[in-house]
């Protein structure tokens, strides 16, 4: 009726009008809550607001007092620092699992040309012979087919899956037809003509309702792809259905006279295939073994490329350093879960360090050109604070200038890599005894063990010296360096010559060092040319033994073993006891901690008990303790849950509830408009109920509740208790 139209007031533009109207219709809305600054200002105008720049990469000269540490700008440079050095970091994690994979590449590329040169010269000898549709040959050699194992090492499948996909693109390159099937392709439920179905998707580029061989046939006969074996790759043998490979193998092997398929099988050890297969299935593969690198192997050489030589940046404390070893083991040597926690603590470093921006201009190759200009543009907030860091601290006379602050890093970059050399100057020790360069890496990087060798005093004398390298008295029993250097002493002189030439080639760039190495060197390898040089190493152990140490001579194994230690003791001091080590060390072992591992449900507890803490808008922060109808339901549900037991009440809950909803209907203080309307809007009590049902579902997925049973349809139960 007109009238009514008329008297009814419009309705409002957020909600749909095509619905037809009812009470106890529940309508959507929203109601948002903006954080009230503690220190309220009074409002710029728009037009007086200053406009940043975000694509400079420093301040101008007139903002140098206003800008700090924390401004939006160094926000994002620590941003773009991140995205630049992980990176680099993660360009050198896949190159380097590139190069260890590639020798073996090579060694399953010759394998399979001199397999296939095999199969044509015994069975193929024209296209035309492939299309008589039956197989040629009885004999059980006939029909035996090549097959690569790749020992994996009891390697996680998630480390070695990405090898295969290697693998494939590799021997796809040297123009082989390669198809990689997986262990959902040999599945009990798809049988045989699944596998069939994969392999036809991926050679033939079709998938045909029937699985049929004359399709493959057809295919091999075309020019383009004759005279070019079949690689069928396999990651994973175990996680296949043992019948349905069996049968696959045995189907294949009828026809490999006319078509020259090789296996290529992923397996942990070279009886994995005798205990998965039958023996009627074994007898049709000519198996031949490769051997992947170990998950040790990968974490040495990731190490060595991403911590130890520090090209990327970022480098880890002793805390962090043991946490992630740990952390490896406990995921049964993952080297994908010791890189998803390494690029963890990265971005927790560049997000809590606010001098970590600096890290970019350290990575140039003149980097003390690119130190010293960032250096000077930087505010005089900014220098205040990088020789605030507690680093600097423990120097008192240290100078407060932009020139003291690049000559700072520029000489940590310098110690750094000084500090890489003599790592792994150790590593090449403790190869010979199959020691881990994560050991190596952690005890170098420990301070109090640093401490502890310095306070030894090295003694003037090239006899006394002797004398406690021998008793092995420069270091602490039962650790790794100590060790290392008593493993020197008691080196073959053939090891020991390929040691000092590996020594020779790591230090480099430290002059000193490099003279004395080369040196004994020279020495060592002229002893090694007389003949009798065993015979008097053993004439002198004797001498030792019977008449003492003192009247000894000091031979190239004891010269070898001090100039090690003097390295040691001069070099290979902790990154975190180096000047600004805060710009490129993580060591907030704590925070990493968390974000790994967490407690989930512990966090939940707390945002929803103290939600008005993070919130932080003026109708819910009056107390900390009271209820707000304002508060999110499932906070609100969650504070009334806590005066129960084990056990909740629905209706007592819901009542409850509804009270701490109504109760705030005439005396909401939030000022926003929003507020406004729903002062003079009436909660429904349908609307009520479905907020509640709401809420109660969104705790039981955050886990904090248990649904009604049928035993006691009107109760709860709670399952987390306390924080």
């Amino acid at each position: 009726m007109p009238s009514s139209a008329t008297s009814d007031p419009p309705p409002s533009p957020s909600i749909n009008t095509a619905a037809p109207a009812t009470g106890d219709d529940l309508q959507p809305f929203f109601v948002l809550h903006k954080a009230l600054s503690r220190n309220p200002e009074k409002k710029v105008p728009a037009s007086a607001k200053r406009k940043i720049d975000l694509s400079t990469s420093s301040p101008t000269s007139a903002d140098k007092l206003a800008v700090g540490p924390n401004h939006a700008i160094y926000e994002q440079l620590r941003l773009d620092a991140f995205n630049i050095v992980w990176s680099k970091i993660d360009s050198t994690i896949n190159e380097v699992l590139r190069q260890i994979n590639v020798s073996v590449f090579d060694e399953v590329h010759k394998w399979v040309l001199e397999s296939f040169s095999i199969i044509k010269s015994c069975y193929l000898t024209s296209a035309l012979e492939i299309h008589s549709h039956y197989p040629l040959g009885n004999d059980v050699i006939c029909k035996q087919i090549p097959t690569a194992m790749l020992l994996t090492k009891n390697a996680e499948f998630v480390d070695y899956l990405l090898t295969f996909q290697e693998l494939r693109d590799y021997l796809k390159s040297m123009g082989f037809h390669v198809a990689n099937l997986s262990a959902l392709d040999f599945s009990a439920k798809y049988g045989i003509a699944g596998c069939l179905r994969s392999l036809l998707r991926q050679l033939v580029m079709m998938t045909p309702d029937v699985a049929d061989f004359s399709v493959l046939f057809s295919w091999y006969s075309e020019p383009d792809n004759y005279d070019h074996p079949i690689i069928i790759a396999i990651d994973d043998m175990e996680r296949c259905s043992g019948l349905v490979l069996a049968d696959f193998i045995r189907m294949l092997s009828d026809w490999v006279s006319k078509l020259p398929v090789i296996f290529v099988m992923g397996a942990a050890s070279s009886n994995t295939s005798r205990k998965f297969l039958p023996s009627d299935a074994l007898q049709h593969l000519q198996p031949c073994e490769f051997t992947l690198a170990s998950p040790f192997q990968r974490m040495n050489a990731l190490v060595e490329a991403v911590l130890v030589k520090s090209c990327c940046g970022f480098t880890i404390g002793h805390e962090v350093a043991v946490f992630l070893r740990n952390y490896f083991l406990g995921h049964d040597a993952t080297i994908t879960s010791f890189i998803k926690a390494l690029k963890l603590a990265c971005a927790e470093h560049f997000s809590m360090e606010t001098m970590s921006f600096l890290v970019v201009h350290m990575l140039d190759v003149n980097y003390e050109v690119s130190l010293l200009g960032k250096c000077k543009l930087l505010p005089v907030s900014v220098l205040t604070h990088a020789f605030d860091l507690p680093s600097c601290k423990r120097e008192k006379d240290s100078e407060s200038s932009s020139d003291a602050l690049a000559t700072g890093l520029s000489e940590l970059r310098r110690l750094l890599k000084n500090w890489a050399s003599v790592i792994l100057c150790l590593y090449e020790v403790g190869k010979l005894k199959k020691m881990q360069l994560l050991d190596i890496f952690c005890e170098a990087t420990d301070s109090r063990l640093s401490r502890l060798r310095s306070s030894n005093n090295k003694l003037g004398r090239v006899s006394s010296n002797s004398k406690n390298l021998i008793d092995g008295r420069l270091a602490s029993n039962g650790h790794s360096i100590s060790q290392l250097i008593h493993t020197v002493r008691e080196l073959p002189v053939a090891s020991l010559c390929k040691v000092l030439d590996l020594w020779s080639i790591h230090t480099e760039e430290m002059d000193e060092i490099h003279s004395k190495i080369q040196e004994l060197h020279l020495m060592v390898q002229s002893t090694k040319s007389c003949t009798d040089f065993q015979e008097k190493q053993i004439d002198c152990h004797r001498m030792k033994n019977s008449s003492g140490v003192g009247k000894t001579s000091f031979s190239g194994n004891d010269k070898a073993a001090a100039l090690l230690d003097d390295m040691v003791r001069k070099f290979l001091i902790p990154v975190e006891s180096r000047r600004f080590h805060e710009v490129v060390c993580f060591r907030d072992v704590g925070t990493l901690r968390t974000a790994l591992i967490g407690n989930p449900r512990r966090e939940i507890q707390v945002n929803l008990l103290k939600s008005n803490s993070y919130i932080r808008c003026g109708c819910c922060s009056s107390s900390d303790n009271a209820l707000s109808p304002t508060m999110h339901d499932s906070s609100v549900m969650y504070n009334l849950a806590q005066e129960y037991g084990d056990l909740i009440n629905l209706r007592d809950w819901y009542h409850a509830f509804r009270e701490t909803v109504l109760r705030g209907r005439n005396n909401l203080k939030c000022r926003s408009p929003v507020s406004k309307k729903a002062r003079l809007a009436s909660e429904s009590e349908a609307s009520i109920q479905a907020r509640f049902c709401s809420a109660v579902i969104e705790l039981q997925i955050t886990g904090l509740l248990r649904m009604p049973s049928k035993r006691r349809p009107d109760f709860v139960q709670r399952i987390a208790f306390g924080l």
